[in-house]
């Protein structure tokens, strides 16, 4: 387990899409309206995302019988 000061590694927009079962164009999307939180790292626009996001978001999205929708507003 990584200590607090530890930032576990990062996933790539296709590492994501393969984790949700989507198509890496939906992955970019969803990031653009807010529904997963993703980071820009470089001045490209390059995306990065937490595990620890995706699994929250994977969470209330089984918690919302797969409803991408109430999922994204239960996190807010």
């Amino acid at each position: 387990m990584a200590s607090s000061n530890e930032m576990s590694p990062m996933l790539t927009v296709r590492e994501v899409a393969r984790l949700l079962h989507i198509h890496s164009n939906t992955v970019r999307r969803w990031s653009d309206r807010g529904i997963i939180r993703a980071y820009h790292i470089t001045p490209r626009g390059d995306r990065r995302f937490r595990g620890e996001d995706i699994a929250s978001f994977l969470a209330e999205l089984n918690a919302n019988n797969g409803n991408v929708r109430e999922a994204s507003l239960a996190r807010r």
